[in-house]
């Protein structure tokens, strides 16, 4: 393997990274999490599906991608009433994803993209991304993989609702590896929706906040899995994979200008934040 055909991160040597840093490779970081999907699900959904979109990538883009070994937790207190759940506190998570890209800047790469598949973590990777491009002299943009989908996914879509451990989610995780589904163990559950708000903080909703999920539902579903199948996964996936190939490819014709200070009289450059 040389760092033109290797995509993952760890499999370089040294030397060959100096190679990858060379050919302006993106570097992508798979964040996930460690929680409950169900019955019907392993708690690794969140974690399996960011991280197999993400090598797919690598593996259609090899000349230009590298992927960083995904974040497996996430802030999950929430789902922390149903066993297995990990939860890290949001100042955590955003310390260590910061310190991993910081790492990854500071040998000489100047673009980043982390690809996020855990609904909570999207405040958090948004405040990474902000941080590694302020302090550095690096890119770095994060995206929620999900959302790359939606439109592909709404022309096979059954079921009205895409949440947690739902029709989407069912659905790659089919395509990926079908073995791990308990199809037979599938259901459907909603959350608590008010007017302006829900208990799960969906989208549709303008006010947001997360309600402990063991308040409104005991299957730890949100969404309707049973209309879940293999072949809509697959739908999922290729709409994922394509359209972050082409983030990639915009990310690294993205210009790094020199910055301008407007200011008139002398600043105090010794501060930092």
């Amino acid at each position: 393997m040389s760092a033109t055909t290797e995509y993952r991160y760890n499999r370089l040597t040294w030397p060959e990274m100096n190679d990858a840093i060379a050919m302006k490779k993106v570097v992508i970081l798979p964040t996930g999490s460690t929680e409950q999907h169900g019955r019907h699900l392993p708690l690794d959904v969140d974690l399996f599906l960011a991280e197999s979109i993400c090598l797919e990538v690598g593996r259609r883009a090899a000349d230009r991608v590298l992927v960083l070994p995904p974040i497996p937790y996430g802030l999950n207190l929430h789902h922390i009433d149903f066993p297995g759940t990990i939860h890290i506190e949001p100042e955590t998570f955003i310390a260590f994803c910061v310190n991993v890209l910081k790492s990854v800047a500071y040998h000489g790469f100047e673009k980043m993209l982390i690809v996020n598949g855990h609904g909570s973590n999207v405040p958090l990777i948004d405040i990474v991304a902000r941080k590694i491009t302020l302090e550095t002299r690096s890119l770095c943009a994060a995206v929620h993989y999900i959302t790359l989908a939606l439109d592909a996914f709404a022309e096979v879509q059954e079921t009205p609702v895409v949440a947690h451990a739902d029709e989407f989610e069912t659905s790659l995780y089919l395509h990926l590896a079908p073995e791990r589904v308990r199809m037979e163990l599938a259901g459907a559950d909603n959350d608590v929706m008010g007017t302006y708000m829900s208990s799960d903080s969906t989208a549709n909703y303008p006010v947001r906040f997360n309600d402990y999920w063991s308040r409104w539902t005991t299957l730890g579903v949100h969404g309707d899995a049973t209309a879940a199948t293999a072949e809509k996964g697959q739908v999922i996936f290729e709409a994922a994979v394509t359209k972050l190939i082409g983030i990639v490819d915009e990310l690294r014709q993205w210009p790094i200008n020199e910055r301008r200070d407007q200011h008139l009289g002398e600043v105090q450059g010794h501060i930092r934040w």
